[in-house]
Protein backbone atom coordinates (compact mmCIF):
# COMPACT_ATOMS: atom_id res chain seq x y z
CA UNK A 1 0.00 0.00 0.00
CA UNK A 2 1.20 3.50 -0.37
CA UNK A 3 2.72 5.85 2.13
CA UNK A 4 0.98 8.78 3.22
CA UNK A 5 3.09 12.09 3.17
CA UNK A 6 2.87 15.17 5.35
CA UNK A 7 4.92 18.57 5.14
CA UNK A 8 6.72 20.32 7.97
CA UNK A 9 3.12 21.75 8.64
CA UNK A 10 1.29 18.06 8.91
CA UNK A 11 -0.52 19.46 5.33
CA UNK A 12 -1.85 16.10 4.05
CA UNK A 13 0.27 15.57 0.88
CA UNK A 14 0.17 12.78 -2.11
CA UNK A 15 1.42 9.73 -1.15
CA UNK A 16 4.16 7.95 -2.08
CA UNK A 17 5.73 4.88 -2.41
CA UNK A 18 7.11 2.19 0.46
CA UNK A 19 10.30 2.38 -1.38
CA UNK A 20 10.61 6.13 -2.10
CA UNK A 21 9.34 6.84 2.01
CA UNK A 22 12.74 4.26 2.86
CA UNK A 23 14.89 6.25 0.91
CA UNK A 24 13.55 9.48 2.44
CA UNK A 25 14.01 8.58 5.71
CA UNK A 26 17.13 7.18 5.29
CA UNK A 27 18.37 10.22 4.11
CA UNK A 28 17.24 12.18 6.96
CA UNK A 29 14.29 13.83 4.60
CA UNK A 30 11.61 12.47 6.41
CA UNK A 31 10.34 11.17 9.76
CA UNK A 32 8.37 8.38 10.81
CA UNK A 33 4.80 8.97 11.87
CA UNK A 34 1.99 6.35 13.11
CA UNK A 35 -1.82 8.09 13.23
CA UNK A 36 -4.44 6.97 15.75
CA UNK A 37 -5.62 4.04 12.95
CA UNK A 38 -1.99 2.68 13.14
CA UNK A 39 -1.26 3.67 9.71
CA UNK A 40 2.36 4.77 8.54
CA UNK A 41 3.05 7.47 7.66
CA UNK A 42 5.69 10.01 6.87
CA UNK A 43 6.56 13.93 7.84
CA UNK A 44 9.00 15.50 5.80
CA UNK A 45 11.76 17.66 7.05
CA UNK A 46 11.75 19.91 4.04
CA UNK A 47 9.64 22.56 2.65
CA UNK A 48 7.57 21.16 -0.77
CA UNK A 49 5.28 22.98 -2.74
CA UNK A 50 2.23 20.80 -2.56
CA UNK A 51 0.43 19.27 -6.06
CA UNK A 52 -2.11 17.11 -4.83
CA UNK A 53 -4.58 15.53 -7.25
CA UNK A 54 -8.33 14.27 -6.70
CA UNK A 55 -8.31 11.25 -3.76
CA UNK A 56 -11.91 9.18 -2.67
CA UNK A 57 -12.76 7.24 -0.15
CA UNK A 58 -15.42 4.81 -0.31
CA UNK A 59 -17.70 3.55 2.44
CA UNK A 60 -19.49 0.33 2.58
CA UNK A 61 -21.87 0.17 5.75
CA UNK A 62 -22.53 -2.59 7.44
CA UNK A 63 -24.10 -4.20 10.64
CA UNK A 64 -21.22 -5.74 12.02
CA UNK A 65 -18.32 -5.01 9.82
CA UNK A 66 -17.55 -1.69 7.21
CA UNK A 67 -15.08 -1.75 3.93
CA UNK A 68 -13.10 1.57 3.08
CA UNK A 69 -11.19 2.30 0.17
CA UNK A 70 -9.20 5.26 -0.60
CA UNK A 71 -8.58 5.18 -4.60
CA UNK A 72 -6.87 7.86 -6.61
CA UNK A 73 -7.16 7.91 -10.28
CA UNK A 74 -4.76 5.49 -11.09
CA UNK A 75 -3.71 3.52 -7.57
CA UNK A 76 -5.10 2.00 -4.95
CA UNK A 77 -3.97 3.86 -1.51
CA UNK A 78 -5.23 1.94 1.07
CA UNK A 79 -8.27 -0.53 1.81
CA UNK A 80 -9.56 -1.55 5.22
CA UNK A 81 -11.89 -3.29 6.99
CA UNK A 82 -13.32 -2.14 10.94
CA UNK A 83 -15.74 -3.26 13.20
CA UNK A 84 -18.61 -1.41 14.42
CA UNK A 85 -19.49 -0.98 17.88
CA UNK A 86 -22.31 -2.84 19.37
CA UNK A 87 -21.63 -2.76 22.83
CA UNK A 88 -23.69 0.81 23.16
CA UNK A 89 -27.29 -0.40 23.85
CA UNK A 90 -26.10 -2.94 26.57
CA UNK A 91 -23.84 -0.68 28.23
CA UNK A 92 -27.16 2.28 28.56
CA UNK A 93 -29.50 -0.52 30.27
CA UNK A 94 -26.64 -1.61 32.86
CA UNK A 95 -26.08 2.57 33.53
CA UNK A 96 -29.63 2.83 34.01
CA UNK A 97 -30.08 -0.39 35.90
CA UNK A 98 -27.29 0.74 38.44
CA UNK A 99 -28.88 4.67 38.55
CA UNK A 100 -32.28 2.80 39.79
CA UNK A 101 -30.41 0.50 42.21
CA UNK A 102 -29.14 3.68 44.04
CA UNK A 103 -31.73 5.63 44.13
CA UNK A 104 -33.62 2.27 45.88
CA UNK A 105 -30.99 2.37 48.31
CA UNK A 106 -30.90 5.74 49.08
CA UNK A 107 -34.36 6.50 49.79
CA UNK A 108 -35.04 9.18 48.30
CA UNK A 109 -36.15 10.59 44.88
CA UNK A 110 -34.80 12.95 42.73
CA UNK A 111 -36.90 15.99 41.30
CA UNK A 112 -38.64 15.21 37.77
CA UNK A 113 -35.77 17.32 35.42
CA UNK A 114 -38.37 16.89 32.23
CA UNK A 115 -37.67 20.28 31.11
CA UNK A 116 -33.11 19.95 30.93
CA UNK A 117 -34.33 16.90 28.02
CA UNK A 118 -34.14 17.64 24.60
CA UNK A 119 -37.30 16.21 24.40
CA UNK A 120 -39.36 16.92 20.94
CA UNK A 121 -35.63 17.95 19.13
CA UNK A 122 -33.81 16.29 16.90
CA UNK A 123 -31.32 13.51 18.54
CA UNK A 124 -29.74 10.18 18.10
CA UNK A 125 -30.50 6.58 20.08
CA UNK A 126 -26.70 6.99 21.96
CA UNK A 127 -26.35 2.99 19.74
CA UNK A 128 -27.33 5.27 16.60
CA UNK A 129 -25.22 7.58 17.27
CA UNK A 130 -21.78 5.54 18.07
CA UNK A 131 -21.78 3.52 14.83
CA UNK A 132 -22.05 6.69 12.58
CA UNK A 133 -19.77 8.53 14.62
CA UNK A 134 -17.49 6.06 14.48
CA UNK A 135 -17.68 6.07 11.06
CA UNK A 136 -16.88 9.75 11.04
CA UNK A 137 -13.50 8.98 13.29
CA UNK A 138 -12.30 6.85 10.95
CA UNK A 139 -12.77 9.25 7.81
CA UNK A 140 -11.24 12.34 10.23
CA UNK A 141 -7.99 10.13 10.53
CA UNK A 142 -7.93 9.48 7.00
CA UNK A 143 -8.06 13.09 6.20
CA UNK A 144 -5.62 13.93 8.50
CA UNK A 145 -2.91 12.11 5.95
CA UNK A 146 -4.53 12.30 2.81
CA UNK A 147 -5.75 14.84 0.35
CA UNK A 148 -9.12 13.49 0.40
CA UNK A 149 -11.77 15.27 -1.47
CA UNK A 150 -14.83 12.85 -2.23
CA UNK A 151 -16.66 10.60 -0.28
CA UNK A 152 -19.01 7.42 -2.19
CA UNK A 153 -21.23 5.49 0.61
CA UNK A 154 -23.17 2.71 0.06
CA UNK A 155 -26.95 3.95 0.60
CA UNK A 156 -28.61 2.01 3.16
CA UNK A 157 -32.12 1.26 2.25
CA UNK A 158 -34.54 1.67 4.78
CA UNK A 159 -37.59 1.84 3.66
CA UNK A 160 -40.94 2.24 5.53
CA UNK A 161 -45.04 0.40 5.59
CA UNK A 162 -47.98 1.68 5.72
CA UNK A 163 -49.45 0.96 8.54
CA UNK A 164 -46.26 -1.29 9.70
CA UNK A 165 -45.47 1.01 13.31
CA UNK A 166 -43.26 -2.29 14.32
CA UNK A 167 -41.50 -2.08 10.96
CA UNK A 168 -41.19 2.05 10.83
CA UNK A 169 -40.44 2.47 14.27
CA UNK A 170 -37.40 -0.21 14.17
CA UNK A 171 -35.82 1.66 11.05
CA UNK A 172 -36.30 5.02 11.85
CA UNK A 173 -32.83 5.33 13.89
CA UNK A 174 -31.01 3.96 10.89
CA UNK A 175 -32.72 6.73 8.80
CA UNK A 176 -31.93 9.19 11.13
CA UNK A 177 -28.26 7.90 11.76
CA UNK A 178 -27.71 7.55 7.86
CA UNK A 179 -29.28 11.21 7.06
CA UNK A 180 -27.15 12.75 10.27
CA UNK A 181 -23.48 11.03 8.61
CA UNK A 182 -24.52 12.53 5.10
CA UNK A 183 -25.15 15.75 6.63
CA UNK A 184 -21.87 15.86 8.64
CA UNK A 185 -19.63 14.88 5.80
CA UNK A 186 -21.08 17.85 3.37
CA UNK A 187 -20.51 19.96 6.72
CA UNK A 188 -16.62 19.06 6.52
CA UNK A 189 -16.49 20.40 3.12
CA UNK A 190 -16.42 17.37 1.29
CA UNK A 191 -17.76 16.04 -2.06
CA UNK A 192 -20.68 13.20 -1.28
CA UNK A 193 -22.00 10.38 -3.56
CA UNK A 194 -24.23 7.90 -2.95
CA UNK A 195 -24.81 4.50 -4.77
CA UNK A 196 -27.75 2.05 -4.21
CA UNK A 197 -26.97 -1.42 -3.40
CA UNK A 198 -27.96 -2.86 -6.94
CA UNK A 199 -25.45 -0.20 -8.39
CA UNK A 200 -22.80 -2.14 -6.45
CA UNK A 201 -23.47 -5.03 -7.65
CA UNK A 202 -23.49 -3.74 -11.06
CA UNK A 203 -19.92 -2.03 -10.41
CA UNK A 204 -18.29 -5.69 -9.16
CA UNK A 205 -19.31 -7.10 -12.47
CA UNK A 206 -17.83 -4.48 -14.97
CA UNK A 207 -15.04 -4.48 -12.76
CA UNK A 208 -14.72 -7.93 -12.93
CA UNK A 209 -14.58 -8.33 -9.11
CA UNK A 210 -16.23 -10.96 -6.72
CA UNK A 211 -17.47 -10.21 -2.92
CA UNK A 212 -17.18 -13.16 -1.10
CA UNK A 213 -19.91 -14.84 1.44
CA UNK A 214 -17.77 -15.16 4.60
CA UNK A 215 -17.98 -11.73 6.19
CA UNK A 216 -16.35 -11.79 8.98
CA UNK A 217 -12.90 -12.70 6.83
CA UNK A 218 -10.06 -10.41 6.82
CA UNK A 219 -10.16 -10.15 3.29
CA UNK A 220 -10.39 -7.55 0.74
CA UNK A 221 -13.32 -9.37 -1.22
CA UNK A 222 -15.38 -9.32 1.90
CA UNK A 223 -16.35 -5.18 2.65
CA UNK A 224 -13.57 -3.31 1.00
CA UNK A 225 -14.33 -4.59 -2.34
CA UNK A 226 -17.35 -2.67 -2.41
CA UNK A 227 -15.65 0.54 -1.16
CA UNK A 228 -13.38 0.15 -3.95
CA UNK A 229 -15.94 0.14 -6.91
CA UNK A 230 -17.85 2.40 -5.42
CA UNK A 231 -14.59 5.09 -5.43
CA UNK A 232 -12.90 3.58 -8.65
CA UNK A 233 -16.17 5.06 -10.31
CA UNK A 234 -15.63 7.93 -9.12
CA UNK A 235 -11.78 8.35 -9.34
CA UNK A 236 -11.22 6.81 -12.63
CA UNK A 237 -9.33 3.99 -11.71
CA UNK A 238 -9.76 0.64 -13.55
CA UNK A 239 -8.60 -1.92 -11.37
CA UNK A 240 -7.52 -2.13 -7.59
CA UNK A 241 -3.64 -2.20 -7.19
CA UNK A 242 -3.48 -3.41 -3.93
CA UNK A 243 -5.79 -6.00 -1.94
CA UNK A 244 -3.92 -5.72 1.23
CA UNK A 245 -6.27 -4.13 4.36
CA UNK A 246 -5.68 -2.65 7.41
CA UNK A 247 -8.26 -3.99 10.38
CA UNK A 248 -9.09 -1.73 12.58
CA UNK A 249 -11.62 -2.73 15.78
CA UNK A 250 -12.71 0.16 18.24
CA UNK A 251 -10.59 0.22 21.80
CA UNK A 252 -13.41 -0.37 24.44
CA UNK A 253 -13.34 2.13 28.00
CA UNK A 254 -14.98 1.45 30.59
CA UNK A 255 -16.89 5.27 31.68
CA UNK A 256 -16.57 6.26 35.37
CA UNK A 257 -19.34 4.70 37.42
CA UNK A 258 -20.01 5.78 40.93
CA UNK A 259 -19.46 2.25 42.10
CA UNK A 260 -19.07 -1.37 40.92
CA UNK A 261 -22.11 -3.57 40.34
CA UNK A 262 -21.43 -6.01 42.87
CA UNK A 263 -20.26 -5.03 46.59
CA UNK A 264 -17.46 -6.57 48.60
CA UNK A 265 -16.98 -7.97 52.04
CA UNK A 266 -18.66 -5.68 54.34
CA UNK A 267 -20.64 -4.15 51.90
CA UNK A 268 -18.19 -1.89 49.96
CA UNK A 269 -18.61 -0.47 46.73
CA UNK A 270 -15.17 -0.03 44.80
CA UNK A 271 -15.01 3.00 41.99
CA UNK A 272 -14.71 1.64 39.06
CA UNK A 273 -13.48 3.09 35.33
CA UNK A 274 -12.36 5.87 33.62
CA UNK A 275 -9.94 7.63 30.98
CA UNK A 276 -6.76 7.94 33.42
CA UNK A 277 -4.03 5.55 34.68
CA UNK A 278 -1.48 7.03 37.00
CA UNK A 279 -1.64 10.62 35.22
CA UNK A 280 -1.78 9.05 31.82
CA UNK A 281 -4.63 8.19 29.54
CA UNK A 282 -6.26 4.84 28.99
CA UNK A 283 -5.01 3.56 25.38
CA UNK A 284 -1.57 4.82 24.96
CA UNK A 285 0.63 2.75 22.96
CA UNK A 286 3.50 2.11 25.07
CA UNK A 287 6.82 -0.26 24.43
CA UNK A 288 7.64 -2.50 27.75
CA UNK A 289 10.55 -4.26 28.45
CA UNK A 290 9.02 -7.30 28.81
CA UNK A 291 5.75 -7.66 26.96
CA UNK A 292 6.65 -5.41 24.48
CA UNK A 293 4.22 -3.28 22.05
CA UNK A 294 1.02 -2.47 24.52
CA UNK A 295 -1.46 0.09 25.53
CA UNK A 296 -2.27 1.28 28.97
CA UNK A 297 -6.01 -0.45 30.47
CA UNK A 298 -6.90 -0.18 34.45
CA UNK A 299 -4.68 0.41 38.11
CA UNK A 300 -4.96 -2.08 40.49
CA UNK A 301 -2.87 -1.34 43.47
CA UNK A 302 0.14 1.54 42.42
CA UNK A 303 0.57 -0.58 39.19
CA UNK A 304 -0.97 -0.65 35.30
CA UNK A 305 -2.78 -3.30 33.09
CA UNK A 306 -1.02 -3.46 30.03
CA UNK A 307 -3.33 -4.64 26.68
CA UNK A 308 -1.77 -6.56 23.42
CA UNK A 309 -1.98 -3.70 20.44
CA UNK A 310 -3.09 -6.81 18.31
CA UNK A 311 -5.51 -8.44 19.93
CA UNK A 312 -6.56 -6.37 22.68
CA UNK A 313 -6.27 -9.38 25.73
CA UNK A 314 -4.78 -8.46 28.70
CA UNK A 315 -1.48 -9.41 29.45
CA UNK A 316 -0.31 -8.38 32.95
CA UNK A 317 -2.20 -6.28 35.66
CA UNK A 318 1.22 -5.88 37.41
CA UNK A 319 3.27 -3.42 35.28
CA UNK A 320 5.00 -0.44 36.47
CA UNK A 321 4.88 2.90 34.65
CA UNK A 322 8.98 3.41 35.00
CA UNK A 323 9.27 0.23 32.85
CA UNK A 324 7.13 1.61 30.37
CA UNK A 325 8.32 3.82 27.09
CA UNK A 326 4.98 6.14 26.16
CA UNK A 327 4.90 6.08 22.09
CA UNK A 328 1.90 7.45 21.27
CA UNK A 329 -2.06 7.89 22.00
CA UNK A 330 -4.13 5.13 19.86
CA UNK A 331 -8.25 4.53 19.70
CA UNK A 332 -7.96 1.18 17.28
CA UNK A 333 -6.52 -1.62 17.61
CA UNK A 334 -4.70 -2.00 14.12
CA UNK A 335 -3.90 -5.28 11.88
CA UNK A 336 -2.18 -5.39 8.68
CA UNK A 337 -3.63 -8.20 6.65
CA UNK A 338 -1.72 -9.11 3.25
CA UNK A 339 -3.85 -10.33 0.06
CA UNK A 340 -4.43 -13.44 0.65
CA UNK A 341 -6.44 -12.46 3.99
CA UNK A 342 -2.78 -13.38 6.73
CA UNK A 343 -2.01 -11.17 9.07
CA UNK A 344 2.14 -10.55 7.89
CA UNK A 345 2.51 -7.65 10.40
CA UNK A 346 1.42 -5.04 12.82
CA UNK A 347 1.96 -1.22 11.47
CA UNK A 348 2.92 -0.04 14.92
Amino acid sequence: MRVPVMDTHRTPLMPTTPTRARLLLKQGKAKPYWNKLGIFCIILTYTVEPDNRSLVVGIDPGSSFEGWSVVGTKETVLNGMSEAPKHVKKAVEVRRTMRRARRHRKCWRRPARFNNRSRNKEALPPSTFARWNAKIRILEQLRKVLPITDVVVEDVAAGTKKNCTWWNTNFSPLEVGKQWFYRTIRDRGLDLHLHAGYETKELRERFGLKKTRQKSKQVFAAHAVDAWVMAADVSGAEHPTERGLYYWAPIRFFRRQLHRLQPEKGGNRKPYGGTRSLGFSRGTLVRHIKHGLTYLGGTLKGRVSLHSAVTGKRVTQNAKVEDCTILTRIAWRTQLYAGTGRRHSSPA
